[in-house]
């Protein structure tokens, strides 16, 4: 039964703490604002009380009924910074971050008559609900999917896209129940207020007091309204999968009666008061677009962002001085005094927004103090060539140029591809591994407005890392939707299809910032092989976020560590946060992967990106996926704005680069969902080539010229194969000796994410195969071309990355530990007086220094080269031993020598003279040691033994009587203290006396 009407008057509210702008919004707006207590509307009809009303008024984790029926509402996810005063007003602003669970009693279902006021502003498109009557989530036509009312303030569903979507369901046997209201177009301007009205078999939906739809149907009520405590939800889908809402909602109310059309009418808020509400969060969101990396607006030095609508609003803009601040917010920096500037936004509402801004005259010490450099750096070093805060000029100098180079006057731009941001400044030359540190000054020389300034900064260049051979693969990758965090893997050895979990198979890193979510990373060696840096995607769909959200309001940042192990990581920044590279009126930063640019000698960043006509975000059009690049040094600078790398007018996502020869060559998906242009096949993988790492690439063409642009070289490469479809493309060139590499030594595998069945599989193909791939012969149609059968890679692996690792880093990742010191061999050798030890690796790497020579009481430490060193050994030393003592880094273990015996330093001579007729032979024993030697000479004349002093020479003769010799040997055998021993032989020559 309906009850007797009764005048509508507004509970005076409990107001929530304000925030925002609202303190402003009377000196901006040129509409009336009512006051707290003042009646929504003048009534052109008496209203029925509300079962609830929200106002938008909440205390903790309630959001607060102020019809006086006290059927507040449970908060979950949003808090105190999820509510913001808009002039009279608090909104809600749901951010796909919460939602709030209605009491049961707001509608009973005795009846089919019900009403719903939502006063709501949004402009994103996607699957979602405002509000719900009903509960139970479940997938779509399935029972654990609850009977229910809806309404979705802006759909993304065909037929539906960018209009409101209502609908009743109610499942029966073999039929899923659900009745959509005919689309009867979107939003006001604004804030709009729609009303669904139901009566009897009737629903009917007003937007702004004016009908936009209506259906008649068959469903009850009563089989919606839940048994339970909860009557249903605000922004929260009972779709699985579905999103949380992202929308301004500043009033909702619930009627268990069905209003009339005059009664919605006078029920709503007025125009006036959505106006000043949409214009006093119309303030806020706009001064948050336009700072950009400015800290306020009394402190403006860099350009603002001033975009042509915010929250679907137009917005047209004025300038009381152009010269410093012109109308699209481009910031002069040749004012020598701090300028206030007055920015005024007319609105299509018909008010106007004013901004009072100072924009400071440039310094150079601004653009000096803003340079950050590395205390000790392994990587090239971004020395600036203009200012990030007033575009100062900078040129840089070096107290050693051969180690670091200064910036090169003459530097020429290429003809295609990223100019060089440093102009040849910054190009480090290490020193070698073993040779240690090399401390740097640099001088940054700054000018401006025709002054000048310098500042220096010392940098201790890192000397190169240890090589050794490769001897297995890493792998990082995620698992799914719901599970969003980094997982690795390692192979058993040097075998690609070896790997299994590592760290127990649990997460490696689970972000706790941003997001939350990790998704997509790609792990990149450094160029000198000693680092790995990994990016990762900032997204979590499990956290609620859709999939039309993430691509219009996604992250515009990219998460960065650095490992040397792949077992312990860190941020490159330091800090618990990822690092922006997008810009604003991108709609999100997806798979990121780099490369490293021979030309540029910098690495290059690249990721997908929506990219809108600016931050608004409020247009619908051109919103394909492209690719953009940005280009770093060392993972913490990143060059701003990102630059446009691939855009054909069609979708593409998830590059990947392998360069061959002179060639990169780059593997991307057609995110189109058929073919784009020739590229054959969407959700496939195709493949170009180019000469020049950022050329960019307008069109797909198999006859580009690749020295100017990207030249396809090959499409639909992995579904005929796999008969899925793929994504998240990873070449990797395989490690000499891996049983899967072929006889030349130039094997790949390439691998395609099947992101619908199981994620990845491989190929095994080659440099050659790559290479020689054109229109008339290309890889994929080769007979060798073909998917190798599931196994050896990480279970359930998505969109992730491969690479080389060495023996010991390999171990660690296994045994989840610190890498451990390999184990060496010492061996030595002797020469005379001379000894030699050299040094080797278990894993076949380089071995730097020092060996320890001992014997009795001396000792020698001798720096090793090329793995060896030698040292002379003083007389009187009989027995040597050599110790390897390690390095300084501990990444190989000392070892230690076998010992080995040295003789004395004897020499002999031995010379012939004829007395009397007959030969007499002389045999000279030099001792060059320094301690006294006993000699035995015996020879086929006889034997004698003398003394032989150190540094002396003594002589022996034999008497042969005879008149003619034959050739023959003589022994010398001689011992001294200290167990020095020698023994030798000495020739005496044939002789006859005349």
């Amino acid at each position: 039964m309906r009850p007797q009407p009764t005048t509508s008057t507004r509970v005076p509210r409990r107001r929530s703490l304000r925030r925002g702008v609202a303190a402003s919004v009377a000196a901006v707006l040129a509409v009336s604002v009512m006051g707290v207590t003042a009646p929504l509307a003048a009534n052109a009809a008496d209203v029925p009380a509300p079962s609830a009303h929200y106002d938008m008024s909440h205390s903790g984790t309630s959001l607060l009924d102020v019809s006086g029926n006290g059927r507040h509402a449970t908060l979950s996810g949003l808090t105190d910074a999820s509510f913001a005063a808009a002039g009279s007003d608090d909104v809600l602003r749901f951010r796909a971050d919460g939602y709030a669970s209605l009491p049961k009693g707001l509608v009973t279902g005795t009846d089919n008559d019900f009403t719903v006021e939502y006063t709501v502003s949004t402009q994103t498109a996607a699957n979602t609900f405002g509000w719900v009557i009903g509960d139970g989530v479940g997938a779509w036509n399935t029972t654990q999917l609850g009977n229910h009312i809806f309404l979705s303030p802006r759909s993304a569903q065909g037929g539906y896209t960018n209009q409101v979507l209502a609908a009743i369901r109610v499942k029966t046997d073999g039929n899923n129940g659900e009745n959509r209201m005919p689309a009867g177009g979107g939003l006001n301007a604004g804030f709009t207020t729609l009303t669904m009205v139901g009566s009897g078999s009737t629903l009917t939906l007003y937007r702004d007091g004016v009908v936009i739809s209506t259906l008649t149907h068959t469903r009850s009520l009563s089989s919606i309204i839940p048994s339970g405590n909860v009557l249903g939800y605000l922004g929260r889908p009972l779709y699985q999968g579905d999103s949380l809402l992202r929308a301004d909602v500043s009033d909702v109310k619930f009627w268990d009666v069905a209003l009339t059309a005059d009664e919605v009418t006078s029920s709503m808020p007025a125009a006036a008061d959505k106006t000043a509400a949409t214009a006093a969060l119309l303030r806020g969101d706009v001064l948050a677009n336009m700072l950009g990396s400015n800290p306020s607006l009394d402190q403006v030095s860099s350009n603002l962002t001033l975009g042509a609508s915010v929250n679907g609003v137009a917005l047209t803009w004025s300038s009381s001085n152009p010269a410093v601040i012109s109308t699209t917010g481009v910031v002069s920096r040749s004012i020598v005094d701090d300028t206030p500037v007055t920015l005024t936004a007319t609105t299509s509402l018909g008010t106007t927004l004013t901004f009072d801004v100072t924009v400071l005259a440039p310094t150079l010490s601004a653009d000096l103090d803003a340079i950050t450099l590395a205390d000790r750096s392994t990587e090239h070093l971004p020395l600036a060539t203009k200012g990030t805060v007033n575009g100062a000029d900078i040129t840089w100098t070096s107290s050693n140029p051969a180690v670091v180079t200064a910036t090169d006057a003459a530097y020429q731009a290429p003809a295609v591809g990223a100019a060089d941001p440093f102009r040849g400044g910054g190009l480090v030359t290490r020193p070698a591994y073993g040779e240690g540190d090399v401390e740097v000054t640099l001088t940054a020389h700054a000018t401006l407005n025709g002054q000048t300034e310098e500042r220096s900064f010392d940098v201790t260049i890192a000397e190169q890392g240890r090589w050794a051979p490769d001897a297995g693969y890493a792998s990082a990758y995620f698992k799914s939707d719901g599970d969003e965090k980094i997982y690795q893997a390692a192979t058993s050895g040097n075998d690609f299809f070896t790997f299994s979990p590592v760290n127990g198979g649990n997460p490696v890193i689970t972000s706790t910032a941003d997001t939350k979510g990790l998704r997509d990373p790609y792990i990149l060696r450094s160029k000198d092989g000693d680092k790995y840096y990994m990016v990762a995607t900032d997204l979590c769909i499990s956290c609620g976020t859709g999939w039309g959200p993430a691509q219009s309001e996604g992250s515009l940042k990219i998460e960065v560590w650095e490992s040397t192990d792949l077992v312990h990581w860190d941020r490159t920044n330091g800090e618990n946060t990822g690092i922006t590279v997008n810009q604003p009126a991108a709609g999100m930063t997806w798979a990121p992967e780099a490369y490293w640019d021979d030309e540029l000698q910098s690495y290059v960043v690249f990721f997908a990106s929506r990219l809108y006509s600016d931050a608004s975000h409020t247009n619908s059009d051109k919103l394909y996926a492209r690719m953009f690049y940005v280009l770093t040094r060392d993972f913490q600078t990143f060059t701003y704005p990102p630059a446009t790398w691939q855009d054909t007018g069609y979708a593409r996502i998830d590059s990947t680069v392998t360069k061959i020869g002179d060639y990169y060559y780059r593997f991307t998906k057609n995110e189109e969902g058929g073919a784009a242009g020739i590229l054959e096949a969407g959700k496939d993988i195709f493949m170009e080539r180019s000469k020049a790492l950022t050329a960019p690439t307008t069109q797909s063409s198999w006859t580009a010229d690749p020295n100017t642009t990207w030249q396809l070289t090959d499409t639909r490469m992995t579904s005929l194969e796999t008969g899925q479809a793929g994504e998240g493309p990873e070449i990797v060139k395989l490690n000499a000796g891996d049983p899967n590499n072929n006889a030349v030594g130039d094997g790949y595998v390439f691998l395609v994410d099947n992101y619908g069945a199981g994620g990845y599989r491989a190929f095994v193909t080659s440099e050659r195969a790559i290479a020689s791939s054109q229109q008339s012969d290309r890889l994929s149609q080769r007979a060798e071309w073909a998917v190798r059968p599931a196994g050896g890679l990480p279970a359930s692996p998505r969109h992730g990355a491969f690479v080389s690792v060495t023996q010991s880093v390999l171990d660690a990742m296994h045994e989840w530990t610190e890498v451990a010191a390999v184990a060496s061999t010492t061996t030595l050798t002797a020469e005379d007086r001379t000894v030699t030890a050299a040094v080797t690796a278990e894993d076949d790497g380089d071995v730097v220094g020092t060996v320890t020579f001992s014997g009795g009481s001396w000792t020698q430490t001798v720096d090793l080269e090329d793995g060896s060193a030698s040292a002379i050994v003083p007389a009187g030393v009989g027995s040597v031993t050599a110790h390897y003592d390690g390095y300084s880094d501990g990444l190989v273990s000392p070892s230690t020598s076998s010992a080995v015996s040295l003789g004395l330093q004897l020499s002999a001579t031995a010379s012939t003279r004829c007395v009397a007729g007959k030969i007499t032979e002389i045999v000279s024993v030099t001792n060059a040691d320094d301690v006294a030697a006993t000699v035995a000479i015996a020879g086929a004349y006889g034997s004698k033994t003398v003394t032989v002093a150190g540094g002396k020479t003594v002589s022996a003769s034999f008497t042969t009587r005879a008149a003619s010799i034959a050739s023959h040997d003589v022994t010398i055998t001689g011992e001294a203290a200290g167990g020095l021993t020698h023994s030798s032989t000495v020739t005496v020559a044939a002789a006859t006396c005349q």
